[in-house]
C-alpha cells in the first residue's frame, strides 16, 4: 500500500531543501515526502495523485511565493484533499495574514521561519496534526474493484464468479456512490458500459467475459500437457474427490471446471450433516478445502468449458470451448446438476435482476434489511433461508407441499422453526413475477387464493436437472438426461462391454468414460455420496487402465 504523502511547497530552493530534509528525518519511514517549487506545480501534482487514488496527509506551504501565495494554494488544495492538514510557513512580518488565513483558507496551523530546532518547534506540531489526520484516515482500497449495478445480469454474474472463486473484491454501485463514477472517470471509461472490473495494477476490463476474467485474476485457462491419464469434467464434490484420489495415486489428473470448484454444493450456505464437521461447514468452504487438497497432491485445474468428447482408438478426446483438444486414457463425467427453472411469466426476464437460482452468495449483503423470498422445501432451500435470515429483515419460504417433513432434514426444520424472522408459507407457489428494470413484486397462489406481494429478491430451489446435451449420443442417458452406468446399462440392453467383460460400476456405455455424482442416473443427491462416487471411480479407472 502506498504511504500517505507529506507535501512541501516553497519557491526558495534552499528553504525547500531544508524542509524536505527535516521531514524525511522524522517521518520518512511512514510517509512519502514530495516537494514543489510553486503553488501551481503543487496543484498539478495533486491532481495526478488524486487520479491515482493516493493520499496526502499534510501540506506545508510557504506564504510568499510568486504567482500563487501559500494561502491561495492551501485554499485550492481543499477541493482536492479536503481532509489533509494545512500548515502555512510565514515570516514574522506575515503573522497577521497567517492568523486571518486560519479562517479564510481553513489552515490548521502556521509556523514562523526559522523553526530550529525542529525537535521543539516543528515535529511536536506536525505530530499532533498527523495523529488527528490518522483518526479519520481510511487507507485507499488496493484490491480488485467491480463497478456495476445491483440489477444487471452481467454485473451479477461477475460478482458471483469472483465470490465463488474466492477472489476478494469491492463492489461499487454507481447508483449509490459517487466513488464509482470517479473511478470510471479517472480511467476514461463510459459509465454506460458496465460492469467494469478495475485491478490493483491500474488496468481495467469493460464487460469482461468469464474466460478473460479468469485469466486476469490468476485462474488457469491453459493446460500444461496434451495428454492425461484421466480428465475429470466438473469440480463439484465428485470431481474434487476424483482429483484428490487420482493425483494421490500417481495418475496425471486434469480437472476442467467452467465456473468455480464446488458445483451446486459449493453454493450451499451450510451443510450440517457432513461427516466429521460437527459444527457444520459451508459448501463453499468444503469446495475450497477439496480444491487445495487436490492441488497439493498434484491435480491440475483449468477454468474452461467442455463442449464435447469423442473416442479415437484407445484415446478419449476432450474438446474445450475455444476449440482446443486434450487427449486422455479415461474421462470422468462429474458435471453434477443445475437448478430447474421456474416456468412462470416474468421469471426468465428477471434472472439476475432479483430472480436467482441457488444461494447467490454475492447477493446476501445486498438483501440487508429487505424482505427475501426462498422458493422450495428441500434442504438446499432451508439452508438458504437460514443464511439469508442473518441479513434480511425477514425471509418467507414458499413451499408447494403442505409441510416440510417429507423433503427436509429434521435438524433444518427445527432451526427454521426457532428463527423468528423466517416464515414458512405452505401450499403456496409463485405464478408470476413483476418488474421493469428489476423484480418489484410477485403473485402467489396461496392454497387457491391469489395474492400480490412486494419483492426485490427471490431465490429458487425447486429441484435440479443434468445438463448433458453436450455429450455424444453414444453416452446413453435416461429420459431426463442422467447418464446411465454400470448395472443400469441393462435398461438400454447393454449387458457386456466390447470384449465380453462386464461394465465397471461407474462406467458409461462408452468404454473408458466414467460418471460420478449427481449427474449419474440413480445417484443419491448428497454431497457425501458424490464424494464417495468420485473416490471409488478412480479405483475403476485403475482397473480399466490395467486392461488396456
Amino acid at each position: 500500500m502506498p504511504r500517505p504523502i507529506l507535501f512541501a511547497i516553497d519557491d526558495d530552493t534552499s528553504v525547500l531543501e531544508a524542509v524536505v530534509q527535516d521531514l524525511r528525518r522524522n517521518y520518512g519511514q511512514n510517509y512519502r515526502i514530495l516537494r514543489a517549487a510553486s503553488g501551481q506545480a503543487a496543484i498539478d501534482t495533486c491532481s495526478q495523485l488524486k487520479g491515482r487514488g493516493e493520499s496526502v496527509a499534510l501540506f506545508l506551504s510557504d506564504q510568499r511565493m510568486p504567482g500563487m501565495t501559500g494561502v491561495d494554494f492551501l485554499s485550492r488544495a481543499i477541493d482536492l484533499y479536503p481532509d489533509a492538514k494545512r500548515v502555512l510557513l510565514t515570516a514574522y512580518a506575515d503573522t497577521e495574514a497567517a492568523i486571518r488565513a486560519i479562517n479564510t483558507a481553513k489552515i490548521h496551523y502556521y509556523l514562523n521561519k526559522p523553526w530550529d530546532p525542529p525537535e521543539e518547534k516543528l515535529y511536536p506540531v506536525l505530530d499532533d496534526l498527523l495523529a488527528n489526520w490518522h483518526e479519520g484516515y481510511k487507507p485507499p482500497y488496493e484490491g480488485l474493484q467491480v463497478v456495476g449495478t445491483r440489477w444487471g445480469m452481467a454485473d451479477h454474474n461477475v460478482r458471483e464468479f469472483l465470490t465463488r472463486n474466492h477472489v476478494g473484491y469491492r463492489w461499487l454501485d454507481p447508483q449509490h456512490t459517487s466513488e464509482a463514477l470517479d473511478l470510471l472517470k479517472s480511467r476514461g471509461i463510459d459509465d454506460a458500459k458496465l460492469p467494469v472490473v478495475v485491478f490493483n495494477d491500474g488496468t481495467a476490463m469493460v464487460q469482461p467475459t468469464q474466460q478473460d476474467l479468469a485469466a486476469k485474476v490468476g485462474l488457469k485457462t491453459q493446460v500444461e500437457r496434451d495428454f492425461y491419464d484421466v480428465v475429470v469434467v466438473g469440480a463439484g464434490p465428485a470431481g474434487l474427490a476424483a482429483g484428490v484420489y487420482g493425483a494421490s495415486e500417481g495418475l496425471r489428473t486434469l480437472i476442467v471446471e467452467p465456473e468455480a470448484p464446488g458445483g451446486q454444493a459449493g453454493s450451499s450456505s451450510r451443510i450440517e450433516n457432513y461427516l466429521g464437521f460437527p459444527q457444520g461447514l459451508s459448501g463453499d468452504e468444503l469446495a475450497k478445502r477439496g480444491f487445495i487438497q487436490a492441488q497439493r497432491l498434484g491435480a491440475e485445474f483449468v477454468t474452461e468449458r467442455v463442449t464435447g468428447i469423442r473416442v479415437e482408438n484407445q484415446y478419449r478426446i476432450v474438446v474445450l470451448s475455444d476449440g482446443r483438444e486434450i487427449s486422455a486414457s479415461v474421462i470422468l463425467i462429474a458435471t453434477g446438476v443445475s437448478w430447474c427453472r421456474l416456468n412462470v411469466p416474468g421469471a426468465e426476464e428477471l434472472v439476475g435482476r432479483g430472480v436467482y437460482y441457488g444461494a447467490a452468495q454475492s447477493e446476501a449483503a445486498s438483501c440487508k434489511d429487505e424482505s427475501v423470498f426462498v422458493v422450495g422445501g428441500a434442504n438446499s432451500a432451508g439452508q438458504a433461508a437460514m443464511h439469508f435470515s442473518k441479513y434480511a429483515k425477514n425471509v418467507t419460504m414458499l413451499v408447494r407441499a403442505n409441510s416440510l417433513e417429507k423433503s427436509m432434514s429434521k435438524y433444518l426444520i427445527d432451526q427454521i422453526a426457532s428463527t423468528p424472522n423466517i416464515v414458512v408459507d405452505t401450499c403456496t407457489e409463485i405464478i408470476q413475477f413483476g418488474g421493469d428494470d428489476h423484480l418489484r413484486c410477485i403473485q402467489v397462489n396461496c392454497d387457491g387464493k391469489v395474492e400480490s406481494r412486494e419483492a426485490s429478491s427471490v431465490f429458487i430451489f425447486i429441484g435440479a436437472a443434468p445438463k448433458t446435451d453436450w455429450l455424444p449420443k453414444e453416452v446413453l442417458r435416461d429420459d431426463r438426461g442422467f447418464v446411465l452406468a454400470g448395472p443400469d446399462l441393462r435398461r438400454v440392453g447393454i449387458d457386456k462391454m466390447p470384449g465380453g467383460r462386464d461394465p465397471f460400476l461407474l462406467e458409461t456405455s462408452v468404454p473408458g468414460i466414467f460418471v460420478a455424482g449427481d449427474v449419474r442416473h440413480g445417484s443419491v443427491k448428497r454431497a457425501a455420496s458424490a464424494v464417495g462416487e468420485g473416490s471409488i471411480a478412480i479405483q475403476f479407472v485403475h482397473q480399466y487402465l490395467a486392461e488396456f
